[in-house]
């Protein structure tokens, strides 16, 4: 596969980061999916800091105004919708905005939860354990949830 076409497909792999396609894309041919998953995994950790930071500042707050204006990428609509947080009530809505006040308030980048691997009970109760972190652990967490949503991206594009 030609690098353009290569970034065009696996550029949105890492949320509107598609440095992370180019640089790996000088790897290719790929043995398998887990070597592309694992690459991409390196290319973002030997990272600048500040390349980091803006790859979780690229994310999206869950059930934010973005996504209540249908203005998030394809992958992280989709993401979100599968847990309904597209569908919440008013009330819900308030909670979650809440939430993400006070976590961006906080660390200065948004909340970041694959939400495919867990519920909406699950996130609140992330939300509330993770708020006691500092911004050191939090942004260790937060890029192991963006390799998790990444993984899952991958898999969804290629086949084994």
């Amino acid at each position: 596969m030609p690098k353009a076409d290569f970034v065009a497909r696996f550029g949105g792999i890492y949320e509107d980061s598609p440095w992370v396609a180019e640089r790996v894309a000088a790897d290719r041919p790929f043995p398998g999916r887990k070597h592309v998953v694992d690459r991409m995994r390196a290319v973002v950790e030997s990272a600048a800091d500040s390349a980091k930071l803006a790859l979780i500042r690229a994310h999206p707050d869950l059930a934010g105004k973005l996504a209540r204006a249908g203005a998030l990428s394809a992958e992280s609509t989709r993401e979100q919708a599968g847990l309904g947080l597209d569908r919440l009530s008013d009330g819900e809505y308030e909670k979650f905005s809440d939430l993400n006040t006070r976590y961006r308030e906080r660390f200065g980048f948004p909340f970041i939860i694959c939400v495919r691997l867990t519920d909406r009970a699950g996130i609140l109760e992330a939300f509330g354990r993770r708020l006691e972190n500092d911004r050191g652990e939090e942004l260790v967490e937060a890029l192991g949830q963006i390799h998790q949503i990444a993984r899952l991206r991958l898999e969804d594009l290629v086949a084994e």
